[in-house]
């Protein structure tokens, strides 16, 4: 395509982000809104993934990232007897392979600073839905934005933009689990390249993910989560900080003197899930990307890499099309199959860890190792991980 767009991303997170700089970079005329006053990270620190990591090296920045980061190159969880539950190390996969942890504000920062027109996004500016020609943007006040050749919607898993087009909608519900999580020091923390996780049944479930540098503190950090029913995680307060502490003291004493850097409730953050399938991320010539097309829950890992290969794609298709009706379709064909596997995987597995289902915790605790060991379920347990399982079948 040799055309100049003029393009609109409405939301600037990890897929706004990324979107900014590939469209950028080919030249396109960009008007990014953000509905935050002062953006910045929101969310627990992450594992980017192979896929991930690819999309950052061609953005040039691979090498800050891993400076940032924690190299992760193992999954470890047991239950609350110490049986082996979860064991996948990345080298199993392909040599050198690895998992990059890293914290929202280390990603948000970086992708940021590679942004040469950060400084011109349109701040406090929340978008409410399209005109009725689907060329220009209607903010909350009534303002109107564009017109545009192209409009992205990353404006995550709460999409106005989704909500304005409820025929695209296949599927939207709300997780009934949820999870809090902090930031704590690593300090004399032993697993410095291990995602630990314990599980009580499938009703509880603790995990430390070493994350590496934070953007606004000095040291080495992990991101501390604690999985619970939706309605604890909304009604969490100092009782339930209490109640926390028994909980890990029981499941996981190792973990203890960590916690002693919480010491008030409002010190861990809140995070809900949804369950979002688009039957088609296209409206004209608006296009979803990240969250606000395919959120879902964060049991395989992968939302930051989605965002992140979406916006690539989008970038390729546009590069490799005559015309931006036609990029938009290449553009879904690139993307479809990879993430029918990911949001279907993420809805069967869930449940295994996050459920009222004593049986299923048993089932889980008794099989689930053994067989990812078995060979060809081993290859395919490792590509699922790893993020690059692109289809069922091949």
């Amino acid at each position: 395509m040799r055309e100049r767009l003029r393009i609109a991303i409405v939301g600037y997170g990890a897929a706004g982000q990324a979107a900014a700089l590939f469209l950028s970079a080919q030249g396109h005329a960009l008007s990014v809104y953000e509905q935050a006053p002062a953006p910045g990270p929101v969310g627990a620190g992450f594992l980017l993934q192979p896929t991930g990591l690819g999309v950052l090296t061609r953005l040039g920045l691979h090498e800050q990232a891993l400076a940032r980061g924690q190299r992760v190159e193992r999954l470890h969880g047991v239950n609350r007897h110490g049986r082996r539950v979860m064991d996948m190390r990345y080298a199993d996969h392909a040599p050198d392979c690895f998992g990059l942890g890293l914290t929202r504000g280390s990603l948000f920062t970086l992708l940021r600073d590679a942004y040469a027109d950060a400084s011109r996004i349109h701040t406090g500016t929340c978008i409410e839905s399209l005109t009725e020609d689907g060329s220009c943007l209607r903010d909350s006040q009534g303002g109107l934005h564009g017109p545009f050749d192209l409009i992205v919607a990353a404006d995550g898993a709460h999409s106005r933009l989704r909500q304005g087009v409820p025929q695209q909608v296949r599927r939207q519900i709300v997780y009934p689990w949820g999870a809090l999580w902090c930031l704590l020091p690593a300090e004399d923390w032993l697993h410095r390249t291990e995602l630990r996780q314990r599980y009580g049944g499938t009703r509880e479930m603790i995990g430390l993910l070493p994350v590496g540098q934070r953007a606004d503190r000095e040291g080495q950090w992990l991101t501390f989560y604690f999985s619970l029913p939706g309605e604890q995680v909304d009604t969490f307060d100092a009782t339930g900080l209490t109640r926390l502490r028994e909980r890990v003291a029981a499941l996981w004493p190792e973990a203890m003197p960590l916690l002693e850097h919480v010491t008030a409730h409002d010190q861990l953050h809140r995070a809900r899930y949804r369950d979002v399938v688009l039957r088609t991320p296209l409206h004209g010539r608006l296009v979803f990307l990240g969250d606000a097309a395919h959120a879902m829950s964060p049991q395989l890992g992968q939302g930051v890499n989605m965002a992140l290969l979406d916006a690539e794609a989008l970038s390729d298709a546009l590069a490799a099309s005559p015309s931006v009706d036609i990029a938009l379709q290449d553009y879904r064909r690139r993307r479809r199959h990879h993430l029918a596997v990911y949001q279907r995987m993420s809805r069967w597995l869930t449940p295994l860890f996050q459920s009222d289902s004593d049986g299923l915790a048993r089932w889980r605790d008794a099989l689930f190792h053994p067989l990812s060991r078995l060979p060809l379920a081993r290859g395919q347990t490792l590509k699922i991980l790893t993020g690059t399982k692109k289809a069922w079948w091949r």
